[in-house]
């Protein structure tokens, strides 16, 4: 734990919109704080959303109202947690609309891997926003607003040189234009994303052990940063590069440190499995009496040492992200994994010792046919078959769980540009899916809400005017079915005059290539044409079996 810097003059109150045990499990959310509560001539101290969503918000630290600080800032890692920013702000007793609040008001500023996506539908609630990763990027910051207040600046000239700094952007300072529903000028020079070359500099590990919270029987050690495959659907391999990894002796220096406190070191990263190192490191765990929980593994990638490691780290479950259960599916969004790889990563793990396995798996893929749904449930039994083989072996027959998401378009992805399935057909496929499964032993199937979905598009795909349905839904207290209704008779334009946008148009509609989207002014150092082509290579796949180089000498494609 580290030790918090005394007597600085500028209060800042770190903030998680959500509730203390999912933000206190949140890696993020955690760094931040050690960086504010560290950083000399600062004093911070942390709020949550309160358990019921609503009431007064108080530091966790002081019980001190939250409106009575100089900053407060938000860590936001999910779009989800957009609809929990009016009732921070309501609950810390300030305007919700940036451009209500003055010197009275605490600066409302925001960041976090949500933000650098895409921070267009809370930009009228928030004065300013820190885009990219932080370890470099807020003690800049934090001493340009120490030498802002010493100079005794208003907050319109704090906020006009604040952009000076790499990386912050102030909503206030651009005006988008629209032309009807569509966006025609972002109304911005680009924002560039920070990001930390070397990882190492900067270890990011558990700072506050709780046992109540998210990963609290864990100690949390980040891997890497960003991911080499590139997944077509998978925003984390975008927006986060270059692809970076801390060095394998920084990892085992930092999960024998955990060790201290905790018998199990989860290691946090997009894939793990080709981490440089990362059987080493599981290797020095299990010598240390610990046990590895490594997040989601590349089924290729999966080394015979992995697998021992994994084994005699005496994991119970292990997860491995097919995504789809087609070949052609998984050359369509880029996964490159076959069949035969699956198996025998099944069949590794097994063989070492892990007793259950998950899988994940998405529906609603562009170009996604019956045909591909059907092969998810395909592939599950022919896992359970090595399952059933090995678990003859050795008396007990493995739990295979199939954790099944609807496809959500993310910004900065080649998928971008494609719209979310209709809710109906979501359902339908999962649906589908399930009464395949339903009657087979030893398998289970869990789905996301097709309507959670369509609302994590929304949000993910939305502009500025989104803003006004999330006010919306806050003033009516609305819960997931509440919502629902209000989104659902917006549809079609019909609330259009209250200055509402139909939310299908984010979230149902194919966006053009020559269309200015609402987060194209952040710069994430991946160009857009490259986007638009791994699309177009996707949208060939549909049509294209896998080439036999040894004889196909027509089409080029090679």
């Amino acid at each position: 734990m580290f030790q918090p810097a005394r007597g600085g003059r500028t209060s800042v109150c770190l903030g998680y919109p959500n509730r203390y045990a999912i933000g206190m499990g949140n890696l993020g959310f955690q760094a931040v704080y050690r960086i504010l509560a560290t950083t000399p001539g600062h004093r911070c101290e942390r709020a949550f959303l309160p358990d019921d969503g609503v009431g007064r918000l108080v530091s966790f630290e002081s019980r001190r109202s939250v409106g009575e600080f100089d900053v407060f800032a938000l860590s936001i890692s999910f779009e989800t947690d957009y609809l929990n920013v009016p009732a921070m702000l309501e609950g810390a007793g300030l305007p919700l609309w940036s451009l209500e609040r003055d010197e009275r008001h605490p600066l409302v500023i925001a960041g976090g891997s949500a933000i650098f996506l895409n921070p267009e539908p809370i930009a009228d609630f928030v004065d300013l926003f820190l885009i990219g990763e932080a370890e470099e990027m807020l003690p800049e910051f934090l001493a340009f607003l120490e030498a802002a207040r010493a100079r005794g600046s208003s907050r319109e000239q704090l906020l006009e040189g604040a952009p000076a700094i790499a990386g912050v952007y102030v909503p206030r300072l651009r005006a988008p234009r629209y032309d009807g529903p569509t966006v025609v000028d972002v109304g911005a020079r680009a924002v560039e994303r920070r990001f930390v070359a070397d990882l190492d500099r900067f270890p990011t590990t558990t700072e506050i052990l709780a046992d109540d919270v998210a990963f609290g029987d864990m100690f949390l050690v980040e891997a890497s940063r960003g991911c080499q495959w590139g997944c077509r659907f998978c925003a984390a391999g975008f927006m986060y590069r270059p692809l970076r990894t801390r060095s394998p002796e920084s990892l085992s220096r930092e999960a024998l440190r955990g060790l201290e406190v905790r018998p199990t070191i989860g290691l946090v990263g997009a894939e793990m499995a080709s981490v440089p190192g990362v059987a080493a490191v599981c290797e020095a765990i299990a010598d240390h009496g610990g046990r590895a929980s490594p997040a989601s593994l590349k089924a290729d990638c999966i080394s015979p040492a992995l697998a021992a490691a994994l084994g005699r780290n005496r994991n119970r479950t292990v997860t491995i992200a097919p995504e789809a259960g087609s070949e052609r599916m998984r050359r369509v969004i880029n996964k490159n994994l076959k069949e035969p790889e699956i198996l025998r990563a099944a069949d590794r793990l097994v063989g070492e010792g892990v007793q259950d396995l998950k899988l994940y798996f998405m529906v609603g893929l562009p170009t996604e046919t019956d045909a591909d749904v059907d092969a998810i449930g395909d592939l599950a039994l022919a896992i359970r078959e090595r399952f059933l083989s090995r678990g003859r072996e050795r008396g007990r027959i493995g739990r295979i769980t199939l954790s099944v998401n609807n496809f959500v378009p993310k910004p900065w992805t080649p998928f971008q540009w494609d719209p979310m399935t209709l809710v109906s057909d979501a359902r339908a496929k999962l649906g589908r899916l399930r009464k395949r499964l339903r009657a087979v032993a030893n398998v289970e199937v869990e789905g996301e809400s097709p309507r959670e979905a369509y609302l994590q598009t929304l949000l993910s795909r939305g502009d500025r005017r989104v803003a006004r349905w999330i006010a919306e839904i806050h003033r009516a207290h609305a819960g997931t079915d509440r919502w629902w209704q209000m989104l659902r008779r917006g549809r079609g334009g019909q609330r259009s005059a209250e200055g509402l946008v139909d939310p299908d148009w984010f979230v149902h509609r194919s966006y053009a290539f020559e269309e200015p989207l609402p987060w194209d002014f952040i710069d994430h150092r991946v160009g857009k044409l490259f986007l638009w082509t791994e699309r177009q290579k996707a949208l060939y796949e549909r049509e294209t079996p896998p080439c036999d180089v040894s004889t196909c000498k027509t089409c080029g494609a090679c």
